[in-house]
């Protein structure tokens, strides 16, 4: 059985900044679930569903406890539209767009809660 990723989540300071800066970038769903400013994260479609996100608040601000989480490398159609809309939505890039020999093209961002993400169109398709 492979390892895939199954789930991610996103442990944020601000939920409804980061909320929009997800659905914006990445065109990603939230569904509320459970207590307040937890949410489920839709990621694909039906046909292509994606990995199982859940977002929430910090338990502890990041810096004194609170985690950053794992960095996560998401799948995209065009690298260099991605980083104009991280830019545009309050992220910044962390790396420049980079070649990566058969593997494709990837750029590192931060998002505004100060978490690291990676963006990469692979020059394989992948499965999920």
């Amino acid at each position: 059985m492979p390892n895939n990723l199954a789930a991610f989540a996103i442990h944020v300071e601000d939920v409804q900044r980061a909320r929009r800066f997800y659905e914006a970038v990445f065109g990603w769903k939230f569904e509320p679930w459970g207590p307040p400013d937890f949410y489920l994260i839709h990621t694909g479609d039906e046909t292509h569903p994606g990995v199982q996100g859940l977002m929430h608040k910090r338990q502890q601000p990041r810096g004194q406890g609170g985690p950053n989480c794992f960095e996560c490398t998401i799948g995209v159609d065009d690298v260099d539209a991605i980083a104009t809309a991280v830019k545009k939505h309050g992220g910044k890039i962390t790396m420049e767009k980079s070649k990566i020999p058969t593997v494709g093209e990837v750029i590192y961002l931060e998002d505004p809660e100060g978490n690291r993400v990676g963006a990469m169109k692979y020059d394989m398709p992948v499965h999920t």
